[in-house]
């Protein structure tokens, strides 16, 4: 297979990610004949975009940065690969880029130091302190594939077509129209005081978030929108999202202090559909 038949993948570890997931989702999936458009307002990585490579699409996320590499990829992606290419696994070298001023280095330079510090830190996450400065340790990989050079160049031709904009989740409800679907996956709402992992951005996404979601999302089924939302299985998830259809979902965790504490849970996964119910479009 040659490197422009690749088909995209994500491109970043990220707390949450789908992309494991995605075999349990696709029968939940509307066919591709039957929206508009795609919006993804908690972009993360981006894995249900990158799998059903819509054709238009809206992506929008809060973390500046990640919106920016994104941007980058899209539209320098053989920039990014010359300068992930100067990166290498070693823990001095991974703290001297991370105490790097990311606004003192250009969009490509930046954009893979980004990349460079996802693929080697501790357990692929991203998380940042008050201050916005990212703060994960070395994650001391033995091989880690710090420039995927074909993975790169796929995500950049899928996201050619593509939107990014740095906003809140409910920037969909001036631009949604009948007919497009939204797929939401905020960060969940905690299971227990302790389970909480929301420092995505530094301003968190508390449960006052979830029931503004939850709005959103009601408003837009309203509007003749098809969609898609990911949440934990929590109480409060279930009974802001009753009367749609709740697809129970298993997963693992993945960010857990004890090993002992990253075993099958149940997650959610919310439609306003049933596939075979999803309108073809004209």
């Amino acid at each position: 297979m040659s490197e422009h038949q690749l088909p995209p993948r994500p491109i970043l570890k990220w707390a949450g990610g789908k992309n494991a997931l995605i075999p349990q989702y696709a029968p939940h999936f509307p066919s591709g004949e039957a929206y508009r458009r795609y919006f993804e307002p908690f972009l993360g990585g981006a894995a249900l975009f990158f799998f059903l490579q819509p054709e238009r699409s809206f992506l929008f996320d809060l973390n500046e940065a990640l919106i920016e590499v994104y941007t980058t990829i899209r539209d320098d992606v053989e920039g990014v690969i010359t300068a992930l290419e100067a990166h290498q696994n070693n823990r001095d070298y991974f703290y001297m880029v991370r105490a790097l001023d990311p606004l003192a280095l250009p969009p490509a330079e930046r954009a893979a130091r980004f990349i460079f510090l996802n693929r080697t830190c501790y357990n692929g996450l991203y998380r940042v302190n008050r201050r916005g400065q990212f703060n994960v340790p070395f994650g001391r990989y033995k091989n880690p594939t710090i420039c995927d050079k074909a993975g790169l160049r796929a995500a950049s031709r899928v996201l050619r077509n593509a939107h990014l904009e740095v906003a809140d989740f409910a920037i969909v409800l001036s631009l949604a129209e009948p007919g497009d679907l939204i797929y939401f996956d905020p960060p969940y709402e905690p299971l227990s005081p302790t389970s909480s992992f929301t420092s995505y951005t530094s301003s968190g996404f508390a449960r006052d978030d979830q029931r503004r979601l939850a709005e959103t999302y009601r408003a837009l089924d309203s509007r003749g929108c098809l969609l898609m939302l990911s949440n934990s299985s929590a109480p409060l998830i279930y009974d802001l999202y009753s009367g749609f259809y709740i697809h129970e979902i298993s997963a693992r965790r993945a960010i857990n202090s004890k090993a002992d504490g990253r075993g099958p849970i149940t997650e959610l996964l919310i439609t306003n559909f049933c596939p075979g119910d999803a309108p073809a479009q004209a």
